[in-house]
């Protein structure tokens, strides 16, 4: 069959195509992988677990080896920081946590330290160099930063007695009353 473009002669032929295993699996590999970008940007688009939703049940494994789980701190403020040791950001905002933490233990406050994509030297370096004590551990596979849809370092959440969300902070606190007043958001009845 031949065929004229401005000039040029040829022929047309037509080849019949079959598709073979390995081009239908790398087809749906891409389709795969398009569906998590979507859920990724979706979950990214989400932000953090909002004030007033129930806190995600968690457990988390301290640098000591205590595992601390959501039933544990039932019945207590608690205030969830994450946070990692290459992050300038939450070195801003460490001793003013800490100084918050051994101001309000007495009222039954637990603090807990979620080490964001880290290693444990560094980590442990950063917890001594801030003189850090309260209970800290590594976010093992990122599970808890995915539970609470964390959106980087260092990000703080405020719990009350009964494990619902009542401030979230992104970002590092500015000073210790700011972490004062996020504090009675917690406590309040």
């Amino acid at each position: 069959m031949g065929f004229k473009l401005e000039g040029v002669t040829g022929s047309v032929t037509f080849e019949r195509r079959r598709f073979g295993l390995g081009s239908v699996a790398a087809a749906l590999l891409i389709v795969g992988l398009l569906v998590l970008l979507g859920l990724g940007v979706v979950r990214r688009q989400s932000g953090p677990i909002a004030v007033g939703s129930a806190s995600p049940d968690f457990v988390l494994t301290t640098f000591e080896g205590e595992t601390i789980r959501t039933q544990d701190v039932r019945g207590h403020p608690v205030v969830i920081n994450f946070w990692a040791s290459w992050c300038l950001p939450c070195e801003q905002e460490a001793e003013a946590l800490e100084r918050s933490w051994q101001a309000s233990r007495g009222e039954g406050v637990v603090f807990l330290g979620v080490n964001y994509v880290d290693t444990e030297p560094e980590a442990r370096d950063y917890l001594h160099r801030f003189g850090i004590t309260y209970p800290n551990g590594p976010d093992l596979g990122t599970r808890m930063a995915q539970q609470f849809r964390i959106l980087g370092v260092p990000e703080t959440f405020f719990l009350d007695a009964d494990g619902v969300v009542t401030f979230v902070k992104i970002g590092p606190f500015a000073s210790d009353e700011e972490i004062g007043t996020a504090l009675q958001t917690a406590l309040a009845p």
